[in-house]
């Protein structure tokens, strides 16, 4: 008598089936969470700028419209630097009074309540 061992090409073929269906499901909330998660660094590095750049701002009695100038502002960021962008873009501190911009990540307005305009 031989005894069977292996799998048949059917359960092999089904197992392969439902792996590629649970990776279906996954992949695209992987890219969503993804998303989501730069997205959120990105808003919080700007608010880091925002909030080292109001600091700036009143130490040095700018008012609003001045140029900012980034190496004094970056004195008031967490590791005197611009923060990396996520997304790999760049940050736009702008002028006193306005909202800094990232062309890396797509952020609306809503969800950066920056200090500014």
């Amino acid at each position: 008598m031989k005894k069977n061992l292996g799998f048949t090409l059917v359960e092999i073929m089904i197992v392969v089936a439902i792996i590629g269906l649970l990776a279906a499901i996954a992949i695209p909330s992987f890219v969503k969470a993804r998303n989501t998660s730069q997205q959120n660094a990105c808003i919080n590095n700007l608010r880091q700028i925002d909030g080292g750049k109001e600091q700036w701002a009143m130490a040095d009695k700018k008012s609003d419209g001045n140029t900012v100038d980034t190496a004094l502002v970056n004195e008031y960021i967490k590791g005197n630097t611009t923060p990396e962008c996520p997304g790999g873009g760049t940050y736009d501190y702008g002028n006193v009074g306005s909202n800094p911009d990232c062309d890396g990540v797509t952020v609306t307005a809503h969800q950066f309540a920056g200090g500014g305009a």
